[in-house]
C-alpha cells in the first residue's frame, strides 16, 4: 500500500504550527522545510512546506495562503493511556486560542480539529451490557473534555 500524509494548508503559520505540535507530541521532530524563493508566490524565505513527524507519523504542512480553511469534517484522533494523558493534550492543544467542543474534539489555534480520546472511553461506550454502554453515551454527550471517572460513574449507575 502506498503511505499517507496528512497535508494541512495554512495561511503562514505552517512553520509556527509544525513546532507547536512537535513540542506537544512526543518522537516529534522537524524532517525538511522548503522555502519559497523570488519567483514566490509567498515571500522570498518564507516557509513553503514543512515536513515533520509526529510519533513517527509523516505530516506536511504547507503556507499556501487563505484561500482555505480548516473544518471540523476532517480531525485527528489522539488514543490516550488514562487522565493524565488526555488532560495533557487537551490543555496544550486548547491553550493560546484553541475552543473545546463536545466529546472530547476541540480547534487547537490554528483551526485543526483533533479528537482526545482515552482508551477507557472507547472500552465504556463498547461495553457487552447495552444499558452501560448507553449511560456512558449519555454522560459523554454532556462532556466537553471527557472525564473518565464520571464516564464510570455514569456507566454503573
Amino acid at each position: 500500500m502506498p503511505s499517507l500524509t496528512p497535508f494541512l494548508w495554512f495561511n503562514t503559520q505552517a512553520e509556527e504550527a509544525m513546532n507547536f505540535y512537535i513540542a506537544t507530541f512526543p518522537n516529534s521532530r522537524v524532517k525538511s522545510v522548503a522555502r519559497y524563493g523570488d519567483a514566490g508566490p509567498g515571500p522570498n524565505g518564507s516557509v513553503m512546506t514543512a515536513n515533520f513527524e509526529l510519533d513517527g507519523k509523516e505530516f506536511i504542512a504547507l503556507n499556501g495562503g487563505p484561500h482555505f480553511q480548516f473544518t471540523e469534517a476532517i480531525s485527528f484522533v489522539i488514543d490516550c493511556d488514562g487522565q493524565e494523558e488526555s488532560d495533557r493534550y487537551w490543555d496544550r492543544l486548547t491553550s493560546e486560542g484553541g475552543q473545546p467542543s463536545l466529546c472530547g474534539w476541540l480547534k487547537d489555534k490554528y483551526g485543526v480539529s483533533w479528537q482526545v480520546v482515552p482508551k477507557q472511553l472507547m472500552a465504556l461506550l463498547r461495553d457487552p451490557d447495552p444499558a452501560r454502554a448507553g449511560r456512558a453515551t449519555q454522560a459523554m454527550l454532556q462532556m466537553k473534555k471527557i472525564d473518565i471517572a464520571a464516564l464510570e460513574k455514569a456507566a454503573n449507575g
